[in-house]
């Protein structure tokens, strides 16, 4: 998969193509039936698929201070696109200056000028252009002008209406509250955690119950405060290797700020279960968030704490081991 930043690096041999528009942040169900039609279209006209998406997200340029949690980092989002197929991923500067096109003036320099697509395809709930004022008939009728057709992809549900039309906004909701499980229903995978391992208190090690300690980048979208069982990966960061290869093990995790420690700094802990001889310090890695296991609790004695974290790690090895 090439990628490629701004317009000015399209590369000149691209020719005709299928392509898509959007943040996809998390790249979830939905996003994925759109992704899916965009390779279906491209190899039965034999033409590559590109992906157009963003470098920031827009809010926090069009609302500065109001960034939302973001479900993957853009490394984790061109590892997700190279694995459905994607060609080519043209990242566009989010600006002002770009925020303020009109959809006319969007379409022109965006696509009919550089990319020059036979089809774009989008969800059905597409909007694009200035104050949002195109849709999908907006981008029809400047098809039509431009030289190229427009499909729109029905929106995905997760559970029937009941449960909702899967969405970014509904995937953070569910990670927000600690509902992991119906997070990677929308996603078709577990949400994960990116972030690099750093020195904390090492009471989970005194304990007897080492804890990898991860920081994750501004904006990362976390669960709610409980004790999950899932997975942590190591995962090479710009030219650096992964350590151990890329391995993934079962692990319980702790969100939240330590309770029994009167702890006031929230922090991402994972024990991996079965392993004390992992030296992970300053190693990018992914937390991956499978199940629910409890609340937080203050738990009157160490001893106490210590018997429900082997709990803990006993349930996390049932449900991934």
């Amino acid at each position: 998969m090439r990628s490629w930043h701004g317009l000015g690096n399209v590369p000149e041999d691209l020719g005709r193509s299928v392509v898509t528009i959007g943040v996809f942040d998390g790249i979830h169900r939905g996003h994925q039936r759109v992704l899916g039609r965009v390779a279906e279209i491209a190899a039965e006209r034999g033409l590559p698929s590109v992906v157009v998406t963003f470098d920031v997200h827009p809010e926090e340029i069009l609302l500065p201070g109001t960034h939302p949690p973001m479900l993957t980092t853009q490394r984790h989002r061109m590892e997700i696109f190279e694995g459905l197929g994607v060609d080519e991923v043209c990242v566009l500067p989010f600006t002002v200056e770009l925020s303020r096109l009109t959809p006319e003036e969007f379409v022109q320099t965006v696509l009919a000028d550089r990319l020059r697509p036979a089809v774009v395809v989008t969800g059905e709930g597409f909007r694009f252009g200035h104050r949002t004022a195109g849709d999908v008939e907006t981008l029809r009728t400047l098809g039509d002008k431009h030289g190229f057709s427009v499909e729109a992809v029905p929106r995905a549900e997760i559970g029937g209406q009941a449960q909702g039309v899967v969405s970014a906004g509904m995937v953070r909701a569910r990670v927000e509250s600690g509902d992991v499980e119906a997070a990677a229903a929308a996603l078709g995978r577990p949400h994960r955690v990116e972030g690099v391992v750093v020195r904390g208190h090492q009471r989970g090690r005194k304990l007897g119950v080492p804890t990898a300690n991860v920081e994750s980048p501004p904006h990362t979208a976390i669960p709610a405060d409980a004790v999950y069982a899932g997975w942590l990966r190591c995962v090479p960061r710009d030219d650096v290797p992964a350590a151990y290869g890329g391995e993934r093990w079962p692990a319980a995790i702790s969100i939240g700020t330590n309770p029994t420690f009167d702890g006031v700094v929230r922090t991402v802990e994972a024990h991996v279960v079965g392993r004390d001889d992992l030296d992970l310090y300053g190693t990018h890695v992914a937390v991956e968030f499978g199940y629910r296991l409890r609340d937080h609790s203050k738990f009157e004695s160490i001893d106490a704490l210590i018997e429900q974290m082997r709990a803990d790690i006993a349930e996390t090895l049932r449900l991934t081991g």
